[in-house]
């Protein structure tokens, strides 16, 4: 697994959308940041060389999940994140493929049930309504921070 094919596979999950955020970090919400999506996880694009240890990946593992990940060689609590049940790996061989995608379907799902009643209700809109939803959001959330 690579940072590039499990892009690839995150976006194929449902209503996910990426930003970039803090530096070369690839985030990943369920529902749009703009209408009160959830993010699940985080992959770290800097380069490895830059520090002394680099975490490459960041991710929900839920309360249940979280102190058996934290058993494996390679996964430690995440920095900012350890105090709502996060992970972070720092390789990609701790898993295989399947075993990745399983891992981050599940931080998916975790993050799905969270979310508002009615940001649920938005991500059932038809599409295009969606996305204009989407759109005003943003441009509401534009003006206030210029106000600031």
């Amino acid at each position: 697994m690579d940072a590039e094919r499990l892009r690839a596979y995150l976006l194929t999950l449902p209503h996910v959308v990426e930003t970039m955020q803090w530096g070369a970090n690839l985030v990943f919400w369920v529902g749009d940041k703009a209408i009160g999506g959830k993010m699940f996880a985080l992959i770290n694009l800097d380069d490895p060389a830059a520090h002394n240890r680099q975490l490459i990946l960041s991710y929900s593992a839920g309360p249940t999940r979280y102190p058996e990940l934290l058993e494996l060689e390679g996964l430690i609590p995440a920095p900012y994140m350890a105090r709502i049940n996060w992970v972070a790996a720092e390789r990609w061989d701790i898993f295989t493929t399947a075993e990745w995608q399983r891992e981050l379907r599940a931080a998916h799902a975790l993050a799905l049930a969270k979310l508002p009643r009615k940001v649920r209700a938005t991500l059932a809109m038809p599409a295009a309504k969606q996305k204009a939803l989407i759109a005003s959001r943003r441009k509401l959330l534009a003006a206030k921070a210029s106000r600031k």
